[in-house]
């Protein structure tokens, strides 16, 4: 790592403001990309990144550059509500599952080994302005300009609640551990939906470690966030529903990921290109990210390998999986209660390869057809309605 003095004037080729998932994401796909090994980059995180302070999960049908700091993966999948419950085999898909801490050590390890490519400071980022040769950056260690900058700050919205949905996916997550065997480490409960939903989408999720440690999280899909005694006061309930009445609480998660379908763009001029959240790579209708961000790094570093720049197409989205999300944003905005239902028809209806390939946004038009016509289509045409006129349903009193 090289001192503030030896870079405060020095151009870079690349600039990533941000170190969390989407920046050190990009960092660690150029650092594996042999025609990049020239292009120095430097990347600028306003925090320390010493703490676990997240972890992701993802489903994946391949290799991923990250498999080597898998903390835990799954080869089952449960769902359950009211009217229908079911343990999936997963054949195509592996559930997985990275601690915050084990990724940002990781990928840093790796950038510093490179200290001629990579330069990493602890600092924020006040502007960020497209220029005639690139990018100029100005903040607490000065100003730097470089070729390209890469964006990962969190969007900055100026909400249109006439035009678009926002709603929230909040949690609050226990790792407990349990003094006898409950947990079968073998199957995630990928949606536990058994619990009343108070006009709301709401379920219980649970990642098993061993078969006396998991995390246990409380989800919901809705506007606002809870007083912190109500989640606490459902994931005590599931436990002592499975027998479990005295476990210790090893670590606790908390989060709250916007759901919207505000357009979020995926650049700010010609030279400054957004990653993360800030360029839609949380999925709307689910708030899924980590292998989206993979993704994304993948694409653009395989264009800036091959032309110097960033693909035409920065994402590769398409349409209609836009549409589909807002559809269901509606739905949860309008009458919560009802995702239950949607998600029950999904997987009674659909093998989790299918569904997992259509949340991936792979699935052809046909397949998208087959599963749109296995749940009942009110909700949705309604919300079509919506969408039409414009003007998002809201839950009336």
């Amino acid at each position: 790592m090289k001192s503030d003095e030896s870079v405060s004037t020095r151009d870079f080729d690349y600039l990533i403001v941000g170190g969390g998932a989407a920046g050190l994401s990009l960092a660690y796909h150029i650092s594996q990309e042999p025609r990049l090994a020239g292009k120095r980059v430097l990347l600028l995180e306003p925090e320390a990144k010493d703490q676990n302070d997240r972890t992701w999960s993802f489903w994946t049908d391949g290799p991923m550059l990250f498999d080597g700091i898998v903390a835990h993966e799954w080869t089952q999948l449960a769902f359950r509500s009211p009217g229908f419950e079911q343990v999936f085999p997963l054949k195509r898909h592996r559930y997985k599952m990275i601690r915050g801490l084990d990724f940002y050590r990781f990928v840093r390890a790796a950038l510093l080994a490179r200290p001629e490519q990579f330069t990493l400071m602890q600092a924020t980022v006040d502007t960020l302005a497209n220029t005639p040769q690139g990018v100029q950056a100005t903040g607490s260690a000065g100003t730097h300009t470089a070729r390209y900058a890469f964006d990962s700050r969190p969007p900055q919205l100026t909400p249109q609640p006439q035009k678009h949905r926002y709603l929230l996916q909040h949690f609050v997550g226990w790792e407990v551990e349990t003094p006898h065997d409950v947990f079968d480490p073998a199957t995630v409960e990928f949606m536990d939906f058994r619990g009343e939903q108070h006009h709301e989408a709401r379920f219980i999720y649970v990642l098993p470690f061993s078969k006396r440690r998991a995390l246990v999280e409380y989800t919901l899909f809705s506007a606002q966030v809870l007083p912190q005694a109500e989640y606490e006061h459902a994931m005590r309930t599931y436990l002592e529903q499975m027998g479990v009445t005295d476990f210790r609480i090893e670590a606790v998660e908390i989060g709250a990921i916007p759901m919207t379908d505000h357009p979020m763009p995926a650049a700010a001029g010609p030279n400054i290109i957004n990653l993360g959240t800030r360029a839609g790579r949380a999925k709307p209708s689910t708030g899924y990210a980590f292998k989206r961000i993979q993704e994304h790094s993948a694409r653009l570093v395989a264009a800036l390998a091959a032309t110097g720049q960033p693909p035409r197409n920065l994402t590769g989205d398409r349409w209609q999986f836009g549409m589909f999300d807002a559809l269901l944003l509606d739905i949860m905005q309008r009458r919560g209660e009802t995702t239950r239902d949607i998600f029950t028809e999904l997987f009674r209806h659909n093998s989790v390869e299918r569904i997992f390939d259509f949340l991936d946004e792979r699935t052809s038009a046909l397949a998208n057809l087959q599963v749109m016509n296995s749940v009942t289509p009110w909700p949705f045409l309604r919300s079509i309605g919506h969408m039409l006129r414009s003007r998002p349903g809201q839950r009336k009193a």
